[in-house]
């Protein structure tokens, strides 16, 4: 008699959730479908009309000779060269600070005292604006050298870089599964060993978003190169002397009546863009990919 009725609740469970919605049901649904894709593309359309004017007006102005002229010839060679320099040094001290800081606080300082403070700072940092950034690299490197450098502006950043690091190879720790951390202990393997070579090695397409994003990040900053790198209409003289960068270039031109500087302004925006576009394109393909394996 049980197995009777089990059956019978089966059949009418399973008829119920086989049934067709009701009508109320369907016409709420598409509603809000509706409401939903007509809220995205008002949201777009700002956007896309931005991107829209910065084509049309930077187009025609791409051609060979700014890619090897400097500002002063009517060029934004010295600008992507000084762009990727700063963003380079701004890598090289953020990369490895930030990534052994992420596994500090997702390995081995989950209740430490100094973790939770530095956690915290992290989290400050991520909402600090990027002009406070500037001034701050400029009282620790300029006004120390006396000078605007390249180094002062990649230190700065470096700065806006390393709490993304941070945090982004952290969460992408705590994903990993602890069976896999279990496993490798029971095999004999030590926390270290564990940590660097099943951990670590598990969270690299994580670890690599996050860095791919804060590279993106750095490369469209322009306050704190006003403050640090300041600018150069010309190539610059080295590593200690003022630099060129993409957006201060579209800062300082922005208002100039020269026709041929205003093109160059328009030109040099699609340029950061497609810079910006490329490495946001690989920051998704690694997560696709990690999603895949």
């Amino acid at each position: 008699m049980s197995d009777y009725i089990e059956s019978e609740n089966d059949e009418s469970i399973t008829t119920e959730l086989c049934s067709p919605l009701p009508k109320q049901r369907v016409i709420f649904s598409y509603l809000m479908n509706a409401i939903a894709f007509g809220f995205t593309g008002l949201a777009l359309i700002p956007l896309l009309s931005i991107l829209w004017e910065i084509f049309v007006r930077g187009i025609s102005g791409i051609k060979w000779e700014v890619f090897v002229k400097s500002v002063i010839d009517n060029g934004f060679g010295n600008a992507i060269l000084g762009t990727i320099t700063m963003v380079a040094i701004g890598a090289f001290l953020s990369i490895p600070t930030g990534i052994m800081t992420g596994i500090f606080l997702a390995e081995f300082g989950q209740t430490n005292l100094i973790a939770n403070f530095i956690r915290f700072i992290t989290n400050i940092l991520t909402g600090v604006p990027s002009i406070v950034v500037g001034i701050f690299a400029y009282g620790i490197i300029v006004f120390v050298t006396k000078g605007f450098s390249a180094i002062a502006g990649g230190f700065a950043l470096a700065v806006i870089m390393l709490p993304v690091i941070v945090l982004t190879t952290e969460e992408s720790l705590k994903l990993i599964p602890t069976s896999q951390r279990l496993a490798s202990a029971a095999l004999g393997g030590t926390r270290f060993q564990t940590t660097f070579r099943i951990v670590v090695t598990t969270a690299i397409p994580g670890i690599t978003t996050g860095v791919l994003l804060a590279v993106a990040r750095a490369a469209g900053e322009t306050a704190p190169l006003i403050f640090t790198a300041l600018f150069s209409l010309d190539w610059s003289e080295g590593l200690l002397s003022p630099t060129a960068s993409l957006p201060v270039l579209i800062f300082n031109l922005y208002n100039d009546p020269d026709p041929e500087k205003s093109q160059l302004v328009w030109t040099t925006s699609i340029i950061l863009l497609a810079l910006i576009l490329c490495v946001s394109i690989i920051s998704r393909l690694v997560i696709r990919q990690r999603k895949i394996k």
